[in-house]
């Protein structure tokens, strides 16, 4: 009897996250929706369990004050993802990857912009990039940051994991020169275990060492 009321609140949850989230409102981005229907689902379902103790109403009433609440969380949690991608695509140089996948924002480094051949030492040129970076976190605190560093698969895979590790460990320390909370920041060495081209060419090669700074909200 009492599971049989907890669709009713989902539904109206629902209904109420639809009428607030109008995919026609002027200005309405894809991922402020797509926050806003995470958190409406998971607060509709937070409420009620809160208000499993009470009568069939009080669950559905605070099923949809759930709904609500976690709506407006996650909208604003996708509203700054949306605003802080744009402001870093307009900031950073064209060779410098921003996407936005609604759950994080991930900006891509070409390590042959970052390193000389076989270097940890970030170049001039790349340490600006990383310090317009680093602002965009301090201006958007409420987040972690994994650093991860990719190589192609010239050389032992022992040699490329070392040198991921490191080069990825000299992107954080940037950050970090730039005010950025060591507390926020992980460094990780993928090696050449994650390859998002072939090897086997040179263009291929070129996409694969790189450097990734994933931004993820909190």
């Amino acid at each position: 009897m009492i599971l049989s009321k907890f669709p009713l609140a989902i539904a109206a949850s629902s209904m109420l996250l639809v009428a607030a989230c109008d995919p026609g409102a002027p200005n309405q981005s894809q991922n402020t929706r797509q926050g806003a229907v995470i958190g409406a689902l998971g607060g509709a379902a937070a409420g009620a369990l809160i208000g499993n103790d009470g009568t069939v109403r009080d669950r559905n009433r605070a099923a949809l004050v759930g709904a609500a609440l976690g709506a407006g969380v996650g909208a604003g949690i996708g509203n700054n993802l949306d605003r802080q991608a744009e402001e870093l695509r307009r900031a950073l140089r064209s060779d410098v990857g921003v996407s936005n996948n609604g759950n994080n924002l991930v900006v891509v480094l070409s390590q042959d912009l970052l390193f000389a051949t076989n270097s940890t030492q970030v170049s001039a040129q790349s340490q600006n990039d990383l310090m317009i970076v680093a602002r965009s976190l301090n201006n958007y605190p409420d987040s972690t940051v994994n650093v991860i560093g990719h190589t192609d698969n010239v050389g032992s895979a022992a040699f490329n994991q070392d040198l991921s590790e490191r080069r990825a460990q000299s992107v954080a320390s940037v950050l970090r020169g730039g005010g950025v909370s060591s507390a926020r920041i992980r460094s990780i060495g993928a090696g050449l275990n994650q390859p998002i081209a072939s090897n086997a060419t040179a263009e291929g090669r070129q996409l694969n060492r790189r450097v990734e700074i994933i931004i993820t909200p909190n």
